[in-house]
């Protein structure tokens, strides 16, 4: 039970610690600075609760990397395995700087600056991650009751100095294919392509869908009659061995889809599935068949880093200097739709945007066609007025 007194204008809490012999911290466990009873009782119970579930750590002992390893291990039941890999590699760069530093003595100013020296090497998303990640870290030690102030309140994202060689080097035309690109691209990847190159390429660019949900598809996904595919999960394998592979919820909740597709993208598929029967029979000893689409003679599916090996040395036939990468079919479909007329809120539910804004970023970068046009047509329309 937890007792409760009144210093001056603030509360204090004292909690016994029964197991005070076995946990080794502090036999009473106060704490005061509450405005009010009811702040006292609560923060009380939290104590309490860690207590008995054995969750709280001895203040005195907790460095920064104790305490975001065992974060670590407890975010671990709350998300997808993809998520706890990108938060564990945003923490290394937080642990090199405060490793065995005592968590409560990392200050704010420790904070900025040390997020501030890591914006001069990496990307403003990557350092959006860190900064997540350590957020994260430290509210948990407030929940923990571990430490006072949360030394992330009052942090201010630093800017990116942007030069005047980023600007001309920033040309988001070479990070998707025109129209016509992409139908040199498809030629040379049918004629020099191997197995599933064609139908792989094309599919990312008739979609738009991600590498990770087109690996993913089955069989089952595919409706030939109403001419759909169902996008329901995404496939996850950082190691990129062919067993290793997850399958997993897909990115965000409206990345679950179903879009169309067209007549020449079903006879692709419906020649793929004869080639890939004819293939279980003469596998049939070894093949695994879990009716992937894009699977490999064993029945597995294609590793991703397998596909953008291909896309390099396809990409290496063209006469362009443009770096695609598979994401940038991804950003050619969505360049195809706006062209072809479609609006934003078509172009965020057949992508599976879950945030308008991003679909606003790309559609924002794509459209210098449609601005070109616009401008020739205002011109027609107005050259006899002056």
């Amino acid at each position: 039970m937890a007792s409760f007194h009144q210093r001056g204008k603030v509360w204090a809490y004292s909690v016994h610690n029964k197991d005070y012999l076995v946990n080794q911290l502090k036999k009473k466990i106060t704490k005061s600075g509450f405005r009010t009873k009811k702040e006292a009782q609560l923060a009380a119970n939290k104590i309490e609760t860690a207590l008995a579930e054995g969750t709280l750590l001895k203040e005195s002992n907790i460095t920064f990397e104790t305490f975001a390893n065992e974060w670590v291990k407890y975010y671990a039941t709350q998300v997808k395995i993809s998520s706890v890999r990108a938060r564990s590699i945003a923490m290394k760069h937080l642990i090199s700087a405060w490793g065995h530093i005592p968590l409560k003595q990392i200050t704010k100013h420790m904070y900025q600056s040390h997020i501030n020296e890591l914006n001069k090497k990496y990307s403003h998303n990557y350092i959006d991650s860190i900064h997540t990640t350590g957020n994260m870290i430290f509210k948990h030690a407030i929940r923990q009751d571990l430490i006072h102030a949360n030394p992330t309140v009052g942090f201010v994202m630093p800017k990116k100095q942007v030069t005047v060689e980023d600007i001309e080097d920033e040309d988001i035309q070479k990070k998707f294919l025109e129209l016509d690109e992409l139908e040199t691209f498809l030629t040379i990847t049918k004629e020099y392509g191997l197995d599933m190159d064609f139908l792989s390429f094309t599919t990312l660019a008739y979609t738009g869908m991600r590498l990770g949900e087109m690996i993913a598809l089955k069989w089952s996904d595919l409706d030939f009659s109403k001419k759909t595919i169902r996008i329901t999960k995404t496939y996850y394998n950082p190691s990129n061995k062919k067993t290793s592979y997850e399958l997993l919820t897909p990115k965000t909740k409206k990345s679950v889809r179903t879009i169309k597709i067209d007549n020449r993208l079903i006879a692709l598929f419906k020649a793929h599935r004869r080639e890939q029967m004819e293939l279980k029979m003469k596998q049939r000893l070894v093949y695994d068949d879990q009716n992937f689409i894009f699977a490999e003679s064993t029945g597995q599916p294609r590793v991703l880093k397998q596909v953008a090996l291909r896309l390099q040395r396809l990409m290496k036939r063209m006469d362009t200097d443009k770096h695609i990468t598979a994401h940038g079919f991804r950003h050619t479909h969505t360049s195809l739709l706006i062209e072809a007329g479609a609006g934003v809120k078509e172009i965020q539910e057949r992508l599976g945007h879950g945030d308008v804004n991003t679909t606003m970023n790309i559609y924002a970068h794509m459209t210098k066609n449609v601005e070109e046009e616009t401008s020739h047509k205002f011109s027609e329309l107005t050259k006899g007025l002056l």
